[in-house]
């Protein structure tokens, strides 16, 4: 039988829009991410917001000199060169995960929601894991994704 991860991060909403629409293909962290490929990566909107809007599925992650990953994956960064060089300014290495087949939720799960299935929830400064049997997971895996012709479909 197959084991299918879930992860949670936060991003702020253009980014979080950005992976939706194709623009941003990966996700840059000053840290390594250990996040295995094919892992759902649920994507949390920092308030104003305030609520899971999407996912996508993890590929590699790739970790080398900042200069190598901006000319390896800048061009599907969503950022621009000079919001890069601040965001890793001083570091000896950054990482992108990939991500692919971007999903958007039918209907956003609000912070509130999260916190009636997980009390005492509080979005992940970095990432945070999802227990395989845990409310939030069963929450997040039954909402609805709006559909895309363009796209194949998975299942999680």
């Amino acid at each position: 039988m197959k084991v299918v991860r879930h992860v949670l991060i936060s991003l702020e909403e253009r980014h979080a829009n950005n992976i939706l629409t194709g623009t941003k293909q990966v996700e840059l962290r000053r840290r390594k991410m250990h996040v295995a490929p094919g892992t759902t990566v649920w994507f949390y909107v920092k308030k104003p917001l305030g609520a899971v809007v999407g996912y996508a599925f993890a590929g590699e992650t790739y970790t080398a000199a900042p200069s190598t990953v901006w000319r390896n994956y800048g061009c599907v960064s969503g950022i621009s060169k000079a919001e890069f060089t601040n965001y890793f300014g001083g570091l000896a290495v950054a990482s992108a995960l990939l991500l692919s087949e971007p999903r958007k939720l039918k209907q956003q799960i609000s912070l509130d929601d999260l916190r009636t299935q997980a009390p005492g929830f509080h979005p992940p400064q970095f990432y945070c894991r999802i227990e395989d049997k845990s409310p939030m997971k069963t929450l997040l895996t039954s909402a609805e994704a709006e559909t895309d012709p363009l796209r194949n479909s998975r299942t999680t």
